[in-house]
């Protein structure tokens, strides 16, 4: 990686194109390819396919998000997500931006000796001959993968973002050496109420479908997609959906996690403004439910006779003594008139 490459990750400033020297793709889709940066770096270059549906100005918004974290922060984004260090340019033109990859750790070997990534789909579903190769969560690892992605996601929400695309695609997870999750495909996450870097994407049996805004993605969709996580994951259920009954795996949840659990799954097929939030989520998934008290009444007004105030009584006289060393009559303390 040239230093002005390094230099553009570690400021967050525009790198160009020209610059990049790349090392064989790694990944496709539908807005852009993935290309692997030569010499060990660890970084990856996301290459637009369409740059003129790009909008720059919510890229750069991306990176300058992370770049205002103080250090600790930024630390813990990058270790969790595949967030945008900068931008690329091409001829004036946005052409991409550059990120970490996920760690290696979230990688599976197949049996042709094939690397894929650890994606969420593989605890949607029963283990199959052909998916063998990836090392599955015991009961409480895949607790601790719910309760993951659950802070992730409400951490992002803490800085007044939305994910909007949110599927069994783009989140990983590993249980080697301890559980985690990497969130991929974050320059589709925006600030509340702007517009994306590239056109709303939602992946199949991941969309809300009571969304009043189309495709536009909001908080309360978001929400939606974590109730999906939640219930799926527990379940082992990949097409389930709030308002079916939820049958979890045995083995996962308390009677008192898997009572708020379910009371939340319901609550989750609401209309908009009516949906668990995350941190609702979380109190439920260790087993700290929210404990509703009934609001207080306000206190009773005493009553006060006003006559009282009306009344007046008798006026005395207060007697001051002189003040301390000035002359006065009785003032033992008071200091000699001055010699003749």
């Amino acid at each position: 990686m040239s230093a002005a490459v390094a230099s553009a990750v570690a400021g967050g400033s525009d790198a160009d194109r020209a610059a990049l020297v790349l090392d064989g793709i790694v990944g496709a889709g539908g807005q852009g390819r993935i290309h692997r940066l030569a010499g060990g770096s660890g970084l990856l270059f996301k290459e637009y396919l369409d740059p003129a549906g790009v909008d720059a100005g919510a890229l750069a918004d991306l990176v300058a998000l992370r770049r205002a974290l103080g250090e600790t922060e930024r630390r813990a984004l990058d270790h969790r997500t595949a967030w945008p260090l900068c931008r690329v340019v091409a001829e004036g033109r946005c052409a991409g931006f550059l990120m970490h990859a996920a760690p290696d750790t979230m990688r599976w070997r197949t049996a042709a000796g094939a690397f894929r990534l650890t994606e969420l789909q593989y605890l949607l579903h029963p283990v199959k001959p052909a998916t063998g190769g990836v090392v599955r969560p015991d009961p409480a690892q895949r607790l601790d993968l719910v309760r993951l992605t659950v802070h992730l996601i409400a951490d992002l929400h803490r800085y007044g973002l939305v994910i909007g695309d949110l599927s069994q695609a783009n989140i990983l997870w590993t249980v080697a050496p301890e559980p985690a999750v990497f969130l991929l495909d974050c320059d589709g996450i925006r600030r509340a109420g702007a517009h994306p870097v590239l056109d709303q994407a939602d992946t199949p049996d991941w969309g809300d479908p009571l969304s009043p805004y189309g495709s536009h993605a909001t908080v309360d969709s978001d929400r939606y997609k974590a109730a999906l996580v939640v219930g799926r994951v527990l379940a082992q259920d990949a097409y389930l959906a709030p308002g079916a009954p939820l049958d979890l795996l045995p083995g996962i949840l308390t009677d008192r996690q898997t009572a708020a659990v379910r009371r939340l799954w319901q609550q989750a097929a609401g209309a908009y403004g009516t949906r668990p939030d995350l941190a609702a989520w979380a109190g439920a998934l260790d087993g700290r439910d929210v404990i509703r008290l009934p609001a207080l009444a306000p206190p009773q007004r005493r009553p006060v006779d006003e006559s009282l105030f009306e009344r007046r009584s008798a006026r005395g006289t207060i007697r001051l003594r002189p003040p301390r060393g000035r002359p006065g009559p009785g003032n033992p303390l008071a200091a000699p008139p001055p010699a003749p």
